[in-house]
């Protein structure tokens, strides 16, 4: 599998209602950072996120979290 894309360098900051969610993991997707099926073909899998209710969050648009869907500040680590 190849290096996901940085869609972007830092979270995408939402507030989402209760609801299923997929977060893309390829870094293509138009509807960032949620998945529109650009991995199809590309070993990439969204990452489903649920939510029970109205919810705050942090959504890594870097790929490289380790803690998806959840940004934990690797984008500010990655090289320029």
């Amino acid at each position: 599998m190849n290096e996901p894309h940085i869609a972007a360098r830092k979270p995408a900051v939402l507030e989402l209602d209760p609801g299923t969610y997929w977060w893309c993991r390829c870094g293509k997707s138009a509807d960032q950072p949620f998945c529109d099926g650009s991995h199809k073909g590309s070993g990439f899998r969204p990452e489903k996120l649920e939510l029970a209710e109205q919810t705050k969050v942090w959504l890594c648009q870097c790929k490289h979290t380790g803690n998806a869907p959840h940004c934990d500040g690797t984008h500010k680590r990655l090289p320029a």
